[in-house]
């Protein structure tokens, strides 16, 4: 499917979203939310695609909504509130998606982008990308759930001063707080994310659904969690990928999942 506003593409298993407005940094409008959504849509079908990589073309990931258009007030209020919608639609998705999903944050990653960075599974970023929510200090809020997730993943603390001062920060200090799973220096960046990619898709995918689901579900007890968990364990023992791996572990290699 032609998009207007993202590229989509793979390479074997994983599946590249690409946002691509570079003139404007990759801001969002509309038809941006919309396409993104169609895109993870497209690879949550797709049973070659194991894992989903999010990323910027040019010198931004995302830096938030195009002002340019706000400013211009042509919107009615149905229409900013369905626009509203669409971002919180996109964050979900992402949180929610049964793959795991990368954010790759290859330059500023700013209010809707870092909505999205926090809902992805990992945020990997280029030494020199900065990552910030300006919302409070622009008169606005942040959305995505991020005050939900940021705070299980820096804690609350850290989450009010970010949002508090909407200071950015730069990839290293995103690692050393926990935000960013890992950093790269910008020359190696593309490599290290395709192979952290590839690592992650050659996972077994009922397991990685699985895992995903408990671990973003914060709000599940711990007993119902210890029922929930034998209910995950006994449908992955159902699979083809179970026995794959009881036999690739005992004949000493890797092994080679299928998705059955």
């Amino acid at each position: 499917m032609p998009y207007e506003t993202i590229i989509y593409r793979k390479s074997g298993p994983v599946a590249e979203i690409r946002f691509n407005r570079p003139h404007r940094l990759n801001a969002v409008v509309a038809e941006f939310y919309s396409e993104i959504l169609s895109a993870l849509e497209n690879a949550e079908k797709d049973d070659d695609v194991r894992t989903v990589v999010l990323t910027g073309e040019g010198r931004a990931f995302c830096v938030g909504a195009d002002l340019k258009e706000h400013k211009a007030g042509t919107r009615t209020e149905l229409e900013k509130l369905a626009y509203l919608q669409l971002g919180n639609d996109v964050c979900e998705r992402i949180y929610k998606l049964g793959k795991p999903v990368i954010a790759a944050v290859n330059g500023f990653a700013l209010g809707a982008g870092a909505e999205m960075s926090c809902s992805a599974d990992f945020i990997l970023m280029k030494a020199s990308a900065q990552i910030g929510f300006p919302e409070i200090s622009i008169g606005t809020h942040v959305g995505g759930g991020v005050t939900d997730i940021l705070p299980r993943l820096i804690g609350l603390a850290k989450a009010r001063e970010l949002i508090f001062t909407g200071r950015r920060i730069d990839g290293a200090e995103a690692a050393e707080i926990g935000l960013a799973t890992r950093v790269f220096s910008d020359d190696e960046f593309e490599a290290a994310v395709a192979g952290f990619a590839r690592e992650i898709g050659s996972k077994a995918p009922y397991s990685l659904r699985f895992a995903k689901e408990h671990l973003n579900d914060a709000h599940r007890d711990y007993s119902a969690r210890l029922v929930t968990e034998i209910d995950a364990l006994r449908t992955c023992m159902l699979t083809e990928d179970w026995q794959e791996g009881i036999d690739a572990f005992a004949e000493k290699r890797a092994p080679v999942f299928k998705g059955k």
